[in-house]
């Protein structure tokens, strides 16, 4: 008898645990392996369900009792930046972004380790080793990049060595129909330049040119103050019970 490759991926349920977003709720997780040559593909299908991913896993909130966790993504073609939108990018016109590959550097990691000592000391994150951040990065049978973001040098244009220092990052998967934001860190010292949202009005632009519909930014919690960020990015859809849905705000 010939054995016969799994061709659809099989999918497992977490034990209860204490959610992050929501006190007192508990959260479950229903999750799949992301592995071979049809990662990318089985990605992109469950991105568009509203999974997200994690290393080689992707996953997306089964709790029994909550439904609070909604998936988001921005309607590039359509987007405006605010005129608040418009004095970040503009504040940040120093700042180069260069996709590089899935390579972890100890530059990038000693960003990422000041970025959650300062932002989420008590976060699920905060005791990632660099070992860790290396299989976070590393670990992906998809197209990923990251993309770092440094500060422009009087001879940037013509040696990338150059660029000046590192004050942004952003792990990102490049799919079908768009950039999928898996997870981005920043220099918590340079509050004045709102990096995060630089480094989302960013993706949109390079969305826009490499013609992609999409930004996709993860799940968005109503009434989690850490979440509320995402909706200003409108026009966006939420993923529903009845597929997606635009929201204008």
């Amino acid at each position: 008898m010939t054995h016969q490759p799994q061709q659809s991926p099989q999918f497992f349920l977490t034990a209860p645990s204490p959610c992050p977003y929501l006190e007192g709720q508990m959260e479950r997780k229903v999750f799949t392996h992301l592995i071979g040559d049809k990662a990318a593909e089985i990605n992109d299908l469950l991105t568009q369900g509203g999974f997200r991913r994690s290393q080689n896993i992707a996953y997306r909130p089964a709790c029994e009792n909550c439904r609070a966790c909604v998936s988001v993504r921005i309607v590039v073609q359509d987007f405006k930046m605010t005129r608040n939108m418009k004095r970040v990018w503009q504040h940040n016109r120093d700042l180069i972004g260069r996709p590089q590959g899935a390579h972890p550097s100890t530059e990038q990691y000693a960003l990422f380790r000041d970025y959650l000592d300062a932002r989420h000391h008590a976060g699920g994150m905060s005791d990632m080793t660099v070992l860790d951040y290396a299989m976070m990065v590393e670990d992906t049978h998809v197209d990923t990049k990251v993309i770092e973001y440094r500060k422009r040098g009087p001879e940037s244009f013509m040696d990338p060595k150059n660029d000046g220092e590192l004050v942004a990052a952003a792990l990102t998967d490049v799919m079908s129909d768009g950039l999928s934001m898996v997870y981005s860190f920043f220099s918590p010292h340079m509050p004045e330049r709102s990096l995060g949202t630089f480094m989302i009005l960013d993706h949109i632009e390079r969305a826009r040119a490499a013609g992609l519909p999409y930004v996709y930014l993860g799940y968005w919690v109503e009434g989690s103050r850490k979440m509320r960020y995402k909706t200003r990015f409108t026009p966006q859809e939420h993923l529903t019970a009845n597929g997606w849905k635009r929201y204008e705000g």
